[in-house]
């Protein structure tokens, strides 16, 4: 691993999913001194990716009720506005534009955001504060630990702030949450507050990003994108499948033996679940590296399995609904303004996100 460290890599579908459910492939140890680290600058103790229930349970349901399926359809007008306000603002006459820049990262930024009463103004300070916390070699350790006590700093200011003068957003929720009782510590106040806004954006633009690159590299472009809410769902559900938001899922550390497709993984090793490859298994998905946007099989595992199944999944789903529908209702015809094969991912992150992607909008 990038630490120097050994992991175990497991890649088959049934195995990750075997992994990523079993109790004893423990989030929670891997922020011991002793344990096997992915990089130099490992997760902080004392959020959501390294807990394990019931403390994770506890922390997880402090938050789980902005994320509800109902809830996210009640921010759906929303979302729907922020995406016109941003086509709006795209060249219709030919024009070339970065779609990362422009749309992708945007949308999903806006919408965190607006969910935690983060001020939009502020979103460039927090992306590059990202970049080096989702880094796996990207940036050295010292750049990493720096641009983490800096967001750590801001977002203390923040929550001082939302003490004062609380509003009606999920950051204000939380600080009353742990002032009124002992269910949330400070740290653990910071450290939701830094989780739930690097997750929230920095996944969905990355992946909205490939998924339209997807389209663009296909027949049809962005006319393979349906107007029937159901062929739509099955469309979003195949790009997440193939676009795997990270090259291999969260780190792991065994805390008692575990056998796995006959291999016997020790006490305190370092496990991969290979999600990128799970959902590329050919014994579960036929003819898995081919872009079928009907497709009907089993679930992929994007969003993980188990408890850590990841939080934000209804939110980053309907984002996608909403983005690809509106991008290709009003830019039918949009296409690539590079070769795809000069199209490069940023290296040295945890997440599978392009540098830029170069499209004509007319």
């Amino acid at each position: 691993m990038p630490s120097g460290d050994h992991a175990y890599l497991v890649s088959r579908y049934e195995d990750v999913r075997a992994v990523l459910g079993d109790a004893r492939c423990s989030r929670a140890a891997t922020v011991l001194p002793e344990a096997p680290k992915l990089t130099a600058v490992p997760f902080d103790a004392g959020g959501l990716f390294t807990m394990d229930p019931p403390e994770h349970t506890r922390l997880r349901s402090l938050v789980s009720r902005a994320f509800t399926p109902r809830r996210v359809a009640e921010l759906r007008p929303r979302v729907e506005e922020l995406c016109d306000g941003l086509l709006d603002r795209l060249p219709a006459d030919g024009g070339v534009v970065d779609l990362m820049s422009a749309f992708a990262f945007p949308l999903p930024v806006t919408v965190i955001c607006e969910l935690l009463g983060v001020p939009f103004a502020d979103r460039e300070r927090f992306r590059a504060w990202s970049d080096a916390i989702v880094s796996l070699t990207a940036h050295t350790p010292a750049e990493m630990r720096a641009n983490r006590l800096e967001l750590v700093g801001y977002l203390r200011e923040l929550l001082a702030e939302k003490r004062r003068a609380p509003r009606e957003d999920l950051l204000s929720a939380l600080v009353q949450v742990h002032d009124g009782s002992d269910a949330l510590s400070e740290h653990e106040l910071v450290t939701m507050a830094l989780t739930l806004l690097v997750a929230g954006y920095e996944t969905t633009g990355s992946v909205l990003g490939n998924a339209v690159f997807t389209l663009l590299r296909h027949p049809g472009g962005l006319g393979l994108v349906p107007d029937d809410d159901g062929a739509l769902g099955a469309l979003v559900e195949e790009l997440l499948r193939i676009n795997p938001i990270g090259d291999g899922g969260p780190l792991r550390v065994t805390t008692a033996p575990v056998e796995v497709a006959g291999t016997r993984i020790p006490a305190g090793s370092a496990v991969i679940g290979a999600i990128c490859s799970a959902n590329r298994d050919e014994t579960v998905f036929p003819d898995p590296a081919v872009f079928r946007p009907d497709r009907s099989d089993a679930a992929h595992l994007a969003f993980g399995h188990g408890p850590h199944f990841c939080l934000g999944a209804p939110l980053a789903r309907a984002e996608l609904r909403i983005a690809l529908s509106a991008l290709a209702r009003r830019f039918p015809s949009l296409r690539l303004a590079v070769p795809a094969g000069e199209i490069r991912m940023h290296a040295g992150l945890l997440v599978n996100r392009l540098e830029e992607l170069p499209v004509v909008c007319g």
